[in-house]
Parts: structure tokens; sequence; C-alpha cells
């Protein structure tokens, strides 16, 4: 079974997908990895539930009646009680354009059709793995304005606290641990994103980005390697 930090409950997933055979798929791979699975067909209808039952991570498709899937993400990231939910975006291969605005928006990964199962569980499970990651070494980490609480998975600047997706958390803390040095993007793939396999360097600029933005002022202390990757000053 698959466990919420020391809740003894399965983690829950809700699957927003108007496709029944992909739904079917999507549900019964996930919940024969131990994951309770919640499958809703509109985004209208998607949003009520989920303020209501706020599951520990969405699985989104795009092309939605009702409400599409960027519009939902818009939704849930101004909501302060669905904001910090992990989000995958499902989409087709040639909504590019989407998917970049679908993790400017927020989300945290994304998967294309059409798609292994097997792969879309392992996306799943590694996007959950991210917001439950805790430094045993060392709790809280500092470069300059920024403060990163590793164990309460809480980010502050200049004292004031900014709210972080679990992939956003993960990418500043590898950042902040590394700080001085360059990572290249490949590395942060690896790391933040459990990648080997070669995928769109964009994914890593579309979260620096908005990464940058919500740090405010401090944001220009991650700065671009040129041909590389990024470094976060000290």
């Amino acid at each position: 079974m698959v466990f919420s930090g020391t809740m003894s409950r399965p983690q829950r997933v809700t699957v927003v997908e108007d496709e029944p055979a992909i739904a079917e798929i999507l549900e019964y791979n996930l919940e024969q990895e131990g994951f309770e699975v919640e499958v809703v067909g509109q985004g209208d209808l998607a949003f009520g539930i989920i303020r209501q039952r706020p599951p520990d991570l969405i699985l989104l498709d795009l092309m939605l009646p009702g409400l599409d899937g960027l519009e939902l993400t818009r939704l849930l990231k101004r909501e302060p009680l669905t904001a910090r939910i992990p989000l995958i975006m499902v989409t087709a291969r040639d909504e590019e354009v989407d998917r970049i605005v679908g993790l400017e928006l927020g989300a945290d990964d994304y998967v294309t059709k059409p798609f292994s199962p097997r792969e879309v569980v392992l996306r799943v499970k590694a996007v959950l793995r991210r917001g439950n990651q805790r430094d045993d070494d060392q709790e809280v980490l500092e470069a300059g304005p920024i403060r990163v609480d590793v164990r309460g998975h809480r980010v502050w600047v200049d004292g004031g606290e900014v709210a972080l997706t679990a992939t956003e958390f993960r990418l500043l803390t590898i950042l902040v641990e590394r700080r001085g040095r360059v990572q290249s993007r490949a590395q942060l793939l690896r790391d933040v994103w459990e990648y080997t396999e070669d995928v769109d360097s964009r994914t890593v600029d579309t979260h620096v980005r908005r990464l940058r933005r919500k740090l405010g002022d401090a944001g220009h202390r991650i700065e671009t390697v040129v041909g590389v990757g990024y470094r976060l000053l000290p």
C-alpha cells in the first residue's frame, strides 16, 4: 500500500479525465499500486469536488468539457485550500504551448498522450515523494535573505513566508544546498524530477522562472549560466 507520511491510509489521487477508456486505465493502474482513486469527467465538477475532498495529488487532462484543464489549474492554484496540492497534466503531443502555460501556472509535471500507464504511476510516485522528502543532516538552510525549513516544508524571504509547490520547494532546496555551484539542467532533471531519460529541459526553465517570481527581489540570486544551467548565489 502507498501511505501518506505517518497517516495509515492510502494516498488519494483525483483523476480529471473525460475519456472513459483512459480514465479506466489510469484508475486501474493507480489502484493496483495501492492508491485510492476518484475519477471526475468535467472540469467544473472537479473544482467543487477537489475543494470538498482535497486529494494528495491531481492528475488532470487539459481538454475537458465544462472547464478546460488550464482554467481549472488557475482556479486551484488561487484557492488557499488547493494551491499546494501536487498536479500532473495529461496533454496531447501537439499541446506544447499548453504544457508551458500549465507549468507556469504551477503544475508539477506533465505526461503526453499516448502514454504508458506505468510511466504515469512512476510520475505520480515521484511527485508525491518530492512533497515528503526531508533532509536528515540540516533542517534549516539559508542563502542571503532566503531561509528554507526543510522538515517544515516552509520558505521565507526577508522574513515573509512564500508558498511553493512541492516541485518548486524541492528545486529551491537543491539550489540552496548547492549554493555557489552550477547545476546543469540535466542534473536538476535527475535530482528534482527524477528523470533519467531525455526530457525537454524547458521544464526546468519554466519552474525556475516561476520560482524567481515567487521569491521577489531575491529571485535574482538564481543566476542563469548560459549553455549550462543555474546557480544560486551564496
